[in-house]
């Protein structure tokens, strides 16, 4: 029997998004698939911006989804798990394609709704040792509809018996075309092979990867975690004169920027931790959380006008 991580989902019903509507924005929210954004819209007279790229309504593949969470780690684990309470903790790939397990397990399972009212939801999972890894938590995700703003609560916390490295992150894809211009600032960036693992870090970006001044968003493949970020990243879309306005109250320094040649979207995500920190010297951004210990990602996606 395959494992539940890799159970083929495509004979079952596609889920029915939840709807909160307040003011401008409407958010729709896929609890049972992931946890997941389906939609974040903007209203703009009488018509709707998308401002995430909407999930498109007949997949379960969540690389199809608006948004999703990173829980309890982000992006990929080498080596086949790695070295925590004096043992080797075992973690199996979890996604066809990908020979590496990669963003957690939080998105493969169905999360509950606790609380929801009309710009406000909560939801939570309660994870144990989900396809057979080493990771026993509780993660909490709170979704609010603010002024002019959608703010992303994630929370973990550790309910297993032992001390395991933690990291968090999102999953936000968003819509560009050639007038879209992205800036962020970073001191350098970390290349990787076709893996993609990284290989070494470098303050000499590549050419066409500097995004420390508004820069378009197309070119060849980036696929690599950037350091020294601020947490702060704006993205300009002319053609509907918006600006949007992400702010991230980590101070870790690191965001994975996915670049894909050809495509009407992109992936600017808040992380706690760069590619295969357990195997990192120090193990940077991890988080050590002792039974009970939990730790948090606050994100904002404001928007204004141009």
């Amino acid at each position: 029997m395959p494992s539940p991580a890799r159970v083929n989902h495509s004979a079952r019903a596609l889920p029915a998004p939840v709807i909160l509507q307040s003011g401008r924005q409407r958010l729709s929210v896929l609890p049972d698939l992931g946890g997941s954004i389906a939609a974040w819209d903007w209203q703009q007279d009488d018509r709707w911006t998308a401002l995430f790229r909407p999930w498109d309504g007949r997949s379960r593949d969540l690389y199809s989804t608006a948004c999703f969470p990173l829980v309890p780690w982000s992006n990929r684990i080498t080596d086949g798990g790695f070295e925590a309470a004096g043992s080797q903790q075992a973690i199996s790939p979890n996604r066809s394609g990908e020979i590496y397990p990669i963003h957690g397990d939080g998105w493969l399972q169905a999360w509950q709704i606790t609380m929801q009212s009309d710009d406000r939801l909560t939801l939570e999972l309660h994870s144990d040792q989900f396809d057979g890894n080493p990771y026993r938590y509780h993660a909490k995700q709170l979704l609010t509809l603010r002024d002019n703003a959608l703010e992303l609560e994630l929370r973990v916390a550790n309910t297993g018996r032992q001390t395991l490295p933690f990291g968090l992150g999102l999953h936000p894809y968003f819509p560009r075309d050639a007038e879209t211009r992205l800036q962020f600032r970073s001191r350098g960036v970390w290349l990787c092979g076709a893996d993609p693992i990284p290989t070494g870090f470098t303050q000499e970006l590549p050419p066409g990867w500097d995004y420390n001044r508004a820069a378009p968003v197309d070119g060849a493949l980036i696929d690599n975690c950037y350091e020294g970020w601020d947490g702060i990243a704006l993205i300009d879309y002319p053609q509907h004169k918006l600006r949007l306005h992400m702010h991230t109250q980590d101070r870790s320094g690191y965001t994975l920027l996915y670049r894909p040649p050809g495509l009407d979207y992109f992936c600017l995500e808040p992380i706690t931790h760069p590619i295969d920190a357990f195997h990192m010297p120090g193990r940077p951004g991890l988080i050590d959380l002792a039974p009970g210990a939990d730790m948090v990602l606050l994100t904002r996606f404001s928007v204004s006008e141009l």
